[in-house]
């Protein structure tokens, strides 16, 4: 893949390093009359619905921990929790608790050993190959650490589910990739620089650029402030708000950053004691008297918001 030093022209506005909902709005009509001009192309926001009803259902499910010898170490689980359209839900619990493979198993990287896991009505673990790549691409993953791809530029790593899951020119998919840099509020120069010339903050944007590449219904977020200082953190908070807003998505996180969850979620689900332990909003679950949700919530690291 050649360089891509057309970034910066591809749209004036992403010049600024400021660009407003306004501007961004503009641009998404820009691109939608381009993609209405490629009939011959895959048109990646024309992908049938699997289901009416647009959530995340688990129910039962169980998973375990193995050591190096692929021996069982301990299990979690059942676990059940539904997550509506539209919703922003945290989850959260101690080291061990699952946070984290929970989420892989529900974006299909790992099975459950037991239990159902439904999207957009959908048994995602009965699916074909056919059936589950079409859902992949309506879901955009941030991992911890961004896992952007070293070798590639940020408009690199943002136009591969592009070039992987449609047919659309290349010059079209540079513009969507401008886009995606713009909507996370990075300068159009950063799609030029590697993840080794970023700073944390801009790795973590860059990261949910190419998450929405594809123009997902659902974002997952696995601890996207971590190592981020206060002001970034906030920030992020800012923007996974504002893509919330101005998208339409539905946002499922993995954090242990008590200011992210009393600034912006919706309802928050507690993992501990190998299950669920309660899902309700930041300040209902503060006054519950469950001795792991007191500690996390009223604990010697904890806000003083109750």
């Amino acid at each position: 893949m050649g360089p891509i030093n057309g970034l910066v022209n591809a749209f004036p506005v992403l010049a600024k390093v400021n660009v407003t909902i306004t501007e961004i709005y503009n641009l998404e009509q820009k691109l939608d009359e381009i993609l209405s001009n490629h009939q011959d192309l895959v048109n990646i926001n024309n992908i049938q619905p699997m289901g009416l009803n647009k959530y995340i259902n688990f129910k039962n499910i169980v998973f375990s921990y193995r050591d190096d010898s692929d021996r069982t170490l301990f299990t979690v689980g059942p676990l059940d929790l539904k997550v509506n359209k539209g919703e922003m839900i945290f989850i959260i619990g101690g080291n061990g608790s699952g946070k984290s493979t929970l989420l892989k198993e529900i974006v299909l990287l790992q099975r459950p050993r037991s239990g159902s896991i439904r999207i957009f009505d959908q048994e995602i673990w009965q699916l074909g190959e056919r059936d589950s790549r079409n859902l992949r691409r309506r879901f955009g993953m941030m991992f911890q650490h961004g896992a952007l791809f070293g070798g590639l530029t940020v408009a690199e790593n943002i136009m591969m589910p592009l070039l992987e899951h449609t047919r659309l020119a290349s010059q079209l998919i540079m513009e969507l990739a401008a886009l995606k840099i713009a909507l996370v509020g990075l300068p159009a120069i950063a799609g030029t620089k590697y993840p080794s010339q970023l700073s944390g903050g801009m790795i973590k944007r860059a990261a949910i650029a190419r998450a929405l590449a594809l123009d997902p219904d659902i974002l997952f977020l696995d601890e996207p402030t971590a190592g981020l200082d206060p002001q970034g953190a906030a920030a992020l908070d800012d923007l996974v708000l504002q893509l919330r807003e101005l998208l339409g998505l539905t946002v499922v996180m993995v954090t242990h950053d008590l200011d992210t969850l009393w600034r912006v979620t919706d309802r928050v689900a507690v993992l501990g004691e190998r299950r669920v332990l309660a899902h309700d909003t930041i300040n209902n679950l503060a006054q519950l008297e469950h001795p792991l949700i007191r500690n996390y919530f009223i604990g010697p690291r904890a806000r003083n918001n109750t």
